[in-house]
């Protein structure tokens, strides 16, 4: 049996909603991620694994910062340093938009360091672990750098050339199947979108219409014993009913609000040929909280509203969303100060936001300028319900006072 670490989707840069820690300079959600990504290794290291493997996305973007990559190498060198091989598949996030550039991991394969092998191509790799072979099949994030494209198809519309990239890589990974060692475990990495996965939090806001999709059907393919993918930050197994299992690992912690309710975490595989099993381990995260508080305006003080709404969470060092719904009539007389006092426990407070439903205004239909005067004035009474009964002596009375203007 071979373990193995999956895990994906680190986004070392995410530095939302923190502030700078005092200690050590470094943007607070920063070391959050450390924190978790150690978490991940400590447990590598703890269970003596054979592999950690890492489908891609390791900054948030293709440029990090020194101190992104700083962070990084130190938390990868503890595995190297165990004698833990690492295998990185280059993620989108890691790809730099322009042909010719370096991905940001492309470093890690050209230190003068063994244990460490990146996939910026596809290709398969026999890694000999201490526990025996093992074949990994990577599958980069899928783009024109990635996936050779003829010049007769540089016409072509981008959902064309999006599908004909996800039916090059179905090509590659069908063709990368038959070529494995059926008596060798043998693992699919890749960070890719599959179809029927879910997103969550900011993917949900992101454009995903030129994504190259590939069917679940189209990646569990015999030989292999587990798909181990990135690219979506929920944990999930597209595969429950079948072998081999096809699993997101999920990100190691929050990226915003969308996945404050979401465990986050890595997958424990123990590879074995045909009887391959996953755990998911959840990894300590900060919590994310969000109160919604509807004003109740017979009770004078909204701002105690909110406070007793507050009391009913644990608010230590948390990032906090605090909103509240005020009737659109109504005066807002929330004390803004008073309710940051009372959470001067949370690590950060994205905001305390009001939400306010705008009144539908009506509009006077059938009156113009053109009207004589007795018309506007019926049209204009006539749509106040409230003064029908009086419409007759207000009109009376509004063309008397009209007339004596005049005559004034």
């Amino acid at each position: 049996m071979i373990k193995i670490i999956h895990t994906a989707d680190i986004h070392f840069g995410m530095e939302n909603y923190g502030k700078i820690d005092p200690k050590t300079g470094i943007h607070s959600r920063l070391l959050d991620f450390e924190k978790a990504l150690n978490y991940c290794i400590n447990f590598a290291i703890d269970e003596d694994v054979d592999l950690f493997l890492f489908p891609g996305d390791a900054y948030k973007t293709a440029n990090p910062t020194p101190t992104q990559q700083k962070l990084l190498m130190r938390c990868f060198l503890r595995l190297q340093q165990k004698g833990i091989p690492i295998v990185i598949v280059v993620g989108n996030h890691d790809n730099p938009l322009s042909f010719g550039k370096a991905n940001s991991l492309e470093i890690f394969g050209d230190i003068p360091l063994t244990g460490f092998y990146v996939m910026s191509q596809p290709e398969l790799l026999l890694l000999e672990t201490k526990s025996g072979p093992v074949q990994i099949v990577g599958i980069p994030w899928p783009t024109r750098n990635t996936i050779s494209i003829n010049k007769k198809h540089l016409q072509k519309s981008p959902d064309e050339v999006t599908t004909y990239i996800s039916e090059a890589v179905a090509m590659i990974v069908q063709d990368f199947a038959q070529k494995l060692d059926p008596t060798i475990p043998a693992v699919l990495a890749s960070h890719l979108t599959v179809s029927s996965g879910v997103f969550s939090g900011s993917e949900k806001r992101a454009v995903y219409g030129n994504d190259p999709v590939l069917m679940p059907s189209q990646l569990a393919l015999e030989p292999f014993d587990y798909v181990a993918l990135g690219h979506l930050h929920r944990y999930q197994n597209l595969n429950r009913n079948g072998y081999p299992a096809i699993v997101y690992s999920g990100s190691i912690e929050r990226i915003d609000f969308g996945e404050r309710k979401e465990p986050k975490g890595f997958c424990f595989v123990q590879l074995e040929r045909k009887k391959t099993t996953h755990e998911f381990i959840e990894v300590p995260t900060r919590p994310f909280i969000q109160v919604e508080v509807t004003i109740d305006q017979n009770d004078e003080d909204h701002t105690s509203q909110i406070i007793n709404a507050l009391k009913k969470y644990t608010l230590k060092d948390a990032v906090l969303k605090i909103l509240y719904h005020v009737p659109a009539e109504h005066k807002d007389s929330v004390d803004l100060q008073i309710i940051e006092r009372f959470c001067n426990e949370a690590h950060y407070i994205v905001g305390v936001i009001p939400l306010r439903i705008p009144i539908t205004r009506t509009k006077r239909s059938g009156a113009n300028i053109t009207m004589p005067l007795e018309q506007l004035l019926d049209t204009y009474f006539t749509e106040k319900p409230e003064l029908l009964i009086k419409k007759k002596a207000l009109i009376e009375k509004a063309l008397s006072l009209y007339e004596q203007s005049r005559e004034e």
